[in-house]
């Protein structure tokens, strides 16, 4: 059974963008990239991903330096290959072309072991989109809000 551990979650994906796919990709890292993460001193704001020569590249990953490194420590915001097979690569690079989608990675964790990256196909929500979310998120809320009372026995 394989064990993960979140490191982090981009939650303001999903407020900005419609997920119409995701995949999980693993992530090229050097040591001290490695200890930061099981630290949690990562950001996947500004991250998003690219298909250049049939590979794809996270940029904008930020990952800070580690505290106890050394000389050996790595850059905060370098370009990291995600490790996809072939055919991944071929269909998204396609879809993306086409259709103008993009890749944004939504989360960030540990598989066995591994870090690796949950990279979503996306299309950007416009305004109405996002109010029409929240309003729906707030309605659900309330309702749940009455239901707890009710099942109290509280009135309002």
């Amino acid at each position: 059974m394989a064990t993960t551990t979140v490191i982090t979650t981009n939650r303001r994906a999903r407020h900005l963008y419609a997920v119409l796919d995701t995949l999980e990709a693993g992530v090229m890292l050097v040591g001290t990239e490695v200890k930061s993460l099981r630290l949690g001193r990562v950001s996947l704001v500004d991250a998003f991903a690219t298909i250049d020569d049939g590979e794809v590249w996270l940029r904008g990953l930020h990952i800070n330096e580690y505290a106890m490194g050394t000389w050996t420590n790595h850059t905060p915001r370098r370009v990291r290959k995600l490790l996809l097979n072939r055919r991944e690569i071929d269909r998204w690079d396609i879809r993306v072309r086409e259709s103008g989608l993009s890749l944004i990675p939504l989360s960030m964790y540990f598989s066995d072991g591994r870090a690796k990256v949950e990279l979503a196909l996306v299309k950007g929500k416009k305004t109405w989109d996002k109010r029409q979310d929240l309003a729906t998120r707030d309605a659900n809320r309330e309702i749940e809000r009455e239901f707890a009372r009710h099942v109290k026995g509280q009135r309002r």
